[in-house]
């Protein structure tokens, strides 16, 4: 029997991607198996996910004089979409919570002209824009625009930091922190964080293609998203649109190495698993794993034997995809915004192929989703990421229905 008091529901899903403003965009995109990686010249040659096309971006709160990041303004964007539909007068934020995740922060403020004339950039307050947006001015930029007095959290553990928002909510929540909690992720392209990755070797020159066995590396991308969450108490009580069941969720560290995944993919097995454990579910019942396939070569492979551990005993392969080959790796968003995508599977009953996977890795026990979306009912969707220090989240979704 269901406890209500216990179980977590999404009410709310806000998104801003490469693909425009709301899950209806992002929904469409998929389905349409658009790609958005487009050639950018900002310090390398590449190809990366952009929101500079989407219409009324950046945007600002209306009368603010304050100056925003556009990881800040991607953020609120995403936070006022993902509660366009409550009644206001019915909804009071006042005890509501906050977690978001980010990992560029105020990089996003430096720009090309530091490497052309530092001194100049500096007297102009570069260094300060930069230096006073840390980590966790995302998460207040969210609370200040929607009025929410609740706890605020801001989570920075690199590329799992999306999908770990949306965990550490959900405990918040089952702990009585606040009765809503908005969590999700944003981040924002810079020169800076393309740079870096280029020095990493970690950048494909083309588009991406994750757990393709000549995969060259990453693509960049950006975007926000922002999941409100409640109990199902608390939504049955207000009569919410329940848009999904978070049946399950785990954290885990690789205590390995800064950088590089663990090879075998332990620590992300393990994650895997405990989710399940948490959801009551066995490995049969997952229907779509949205994995973290960033597309490098380490990544993929680490990635791929968690997979054959996590899934052993599994009488078919589990189908897995990269949705990173439609836009990019966003980085601290990245795991949100695939909790989205999740989500969007379940609901339209689809699973999104990894775009142009034509030569898979070998790996046994997983079905490499490739070609056309594959159409089939979908009870349970699993997200999975991992970040550098050998971060891992994975989250467990369910049809809206308890």
């Amino acid at each position: 029997m269901t406890d209500i008091h216990k179980t977590i529901v999404v009410t709310g899903i806000g998104v801003v991607s490469p693909y425009g403003i709301g899950l209806a965009s992002l929904q469409a995109g998929l389905l349409s198996g658009k790609c958005c990686l487009e050639p950018t010249r900002d310090l390398y040659p590449g190809f990366a996910g952009t929101t500079a096309r989407v219409s009324g971006l950046p945007l600002l709160p209306k009368g603010s004089g304050s100056h925003y990041s556009r990881s800040d303004r991607l953020a609120m964007e995403a936070a006022r979409d993902a509660v366009a539909n409550f009644d206001r007068e019915e909804v009071s934020f006042m005890e509501s919570g906050v977690v978001m995740a980010n990992t560029v922060a105020g990089l996003s403020e430096i720009d090309p002209r530091i490497a052309q004339d530092p001194a100049a950039w500096y007297r102009h307050g570069g260094l300060l824009r930069a230096a006073s947006y840390p980590v966790a001015r995302v998460a207040a930029s969210v609370a200040e625009n929607l009025g929410i007095s609740g706890p605020s959290c801001a989570v920075s553990v690199a590329c799992a930091s999306g999908a770990m928002a949306i965990a550490l909510a959900a405990n918040m929540l089952l702990d009585g922190a606040a009765p809503m909690i908005l969590a999700g992720g944003s981040d924002a392209l810079c020169p800076f964080t393309l740079s870096g990755f280029n020095s990493l070797q970690a950048l494909d020159p083309g588009p991406c293609r994750p757990f393709d066995r000549n995969r060259k590396g990453l693509n960049l991308g950006e975007g926000s998203a922002v999941l409100v969450l409640e109990t199902l108490a608390g939504a049955m009580a207000r009569r919410a649109n329940v848009l999904a069941v978070l049946r399950g969720w785990a954290m885990t560290n690789d205590a390995s190495h800064p950088t590089a995944p663990q090879k075998q993919g332990d620590g992300l097995a393990v994650c895997m698993s405990r989710a399940m454990e948490m959801a009551e579910v066995g490995a049969d019942e997952i229907g779509y794993v949205n994995a973290h396939g960033t597309g490098t070569p380490l990544n993929d492979i680490a990635e791929a034997n968690a997979f054959q551990t996590a899934f052993r005993g599994r009488s078919h392969p589990v189908p897995v995809s990269s949705t990173k080959s439609y836009f990019g790796h966003c980085l601290g968003a990245a795991g949100a915004l695939e909790a989205a995508i999740a989500i969007i599977a379940i609901r339209c009953g689809a699973l999104f192929p990894t775009l142009r996977l034509t030569d898979p890795i070998e790996s046994p026990g997983v079905d490499w989703l490739r070609g056309e979306i594959r159409r089939q009912p979908l009870p349970l969707a699993m997200s999975v990421s991992a970040g550098f220090g050998g971060s891992n989240a994975v989250l467990l979704f369910g049809s809206g229905c308890p």
